[in-house]
């Protein structure tokens, strides 16, 4: 499908007038396999790490469904629901339906929490083709009353991964005992792991699997480091590096931290050092963490300080550079977090602080991704010791995944090898 076209898809014209809007013209792989299968009315189990168009993959033909088949709403009555794990993800995939369906006549809404109920109760009267809803916000609506899923035609399930991890299955289980059983059900996951293919087996009826890339992959333009660094060093050793940096090598830089109060922290010694930072956190309010957003997406401020939750929906044209500053808990995390750069074929930086609690987490990323991460030590910070423990394992695999094991033999009569991680 590699020379496929978006006017080799079967789209209503509306969808190609927008797709020629923006000046697009092929398929991310996702959508190419994802997109004709959901237009046949098919369930789907897919995959693809973040930064490959999983959004447009199941937005377009939504929208195609609403143009080809138009019809009167009923009051709080809901065409296609998309359960989406953070607000920020929920504005996100909105504004992918508005650009996608400029053309196209329909009524979409997002709903989460954080803001009002009332402009989304009145919208919601009117009914609405496209509702895209934190899982919370909408068992909240509902049990007011002010939302039907007894219609819903299509169910996306989108980042359903993170919804695992944030613990919103009750809510997901409880929300699709609302929905008919007569539907179109499209999973989508960044990774999949035996628990997500459980739940997808249960809620998925006879689907078509289209998975892109294998879920411990890494963008290919990504250049990854790793930085030794003792932990009371390391707001110190992100100012170096930045103060370091030329405008032109870093156009926008985004922070993981653990955190929210050491998001908070960070962002503090950052300004202190007389670099421009903000931060993006659940303890924000909604209007503060899109104003903290824009400003970010408009170059106003060059460093965005984010924990993993309220990072997961951004979706941010320019990220040249990916920090994590503290690690994450889940080798898993560490794809979701640098996937936020080398989007739509760019290239990216992700840069690592690994601190002696790290340093399992490190090798478990090292053997999920299979491949060893570029050490760096051109900075006053350089904790040797620790390099050299890890640099240290990584010479006792390269011996076990050589060595012969004489006592167990294979099929052939010969010795086992161990396979080798990278």
């Amino acid at each position: 499908m590699s020379d496929i076209t978006f006017h080799d898809l079967p789209l209503a014209e509306p969808l190609h007038r927008a797709l020629g809007d923006h000046d697009y013209q092929t398929p991310s792989p996702i959508q190419a396999q994802a997109i004709p299968v959901i237009l046949e009315g098919r369930d789907l189990l897919g995959s693809a790490q973040t930064g490959t168009g999983k959004t447009a993959a199941f937005a377009l033909p939504i929208l195609h469904r609403i143009h080809t088949r138009p019809r009167e709403l009923k009051p709080r009555e809901v065409r296609a629901l998309v359960l989406v794990p953070t607000r920020e993800l929920a504005v996100q995939v909105d504004r992918s339906f508005e650009k996608y369906g400029t053309y196209v006549d329909f009524r979409a809404l997002v709903v989460y929490g954080g803001v009002g109920f009332e402009n989304q109760i009145q919208t919601l009267n009117k009914g609405v083709e496209v509702l895209v809803a934190t899982p919370g916000r909408l068992l909240d609506l509902h049990s007011q009353g002010c939302v039907d899923l007894s219609n819903v035609k299509v169910l996306v399930l989108d980042e359903a991964d993170r919804m695992l991890d944030m613990g919103f299955l009750p809510d997901m289980r409880r929300i699709i005992s609302l929905l008919p059983k007569e539907r179109q059900t499209l999973f989508l996951s960044a990774t999949l792991g035996h628990t997500i293919q459980s739940l997808a087996k249960s809620i998925l009826t006879d689907p078509v699997t289209v998975s892109v890339a294998p879920p411990s992959s890494t963008a290919e333009k990504i250049e990854q480091e790793v930085l030794f660094v003792r932990s009371n060093d390391k707001a110190d050793l992100l100012a170096h590096l930045l103060q370091k940096m030329d405008d032109d090598e870093v156009e926008l830089m985004l922070v993981f931290s653990r955190t929210k109060h050491g998001a908070e922290r960070l962002v503090k010694k950052l300004r202190q050092a007389g670099i421009q930072a903000d931060t993006i956190h659940g303890d924000k309010t909604q209007v503060a963490r899109e104003k903290a957003l824009d400003k970010f997406r408009e170059g106003k401020v060059k460093v965005l300080v984010a924990t993993d939750v309220a990072a997961r929906g951004i979706d941010v044209k320019g990220i040249s550079h990916v920090v994590n500053y503290d690690f994450p808990n889940q080798p898993e995390s560490y794809v979701h977090r640098i996937g936020r750069t080398a989007r739509a074929g760019e290239e990216g930086k992700a840069i690592t602080f690994c601190a002696d609690e790290d340093m399992n987490v490190l090798w478990d990323v090292e053997k999920m991704i299979r491949q060893p991460i570029t050490i760096r030590s051109d900075h006053p910070y350089h904790c040797e010791d620790l390099a050299e423990v890890h640099l240290g394992r990584r010479e006792a695999l390269k011996k076990i995944t050589t060595q012969e094991r004489p006592r167990r033999r294979n099929r052939g009569g010969g010795p086992v090898r161990v396979r080798k991680v990278f």
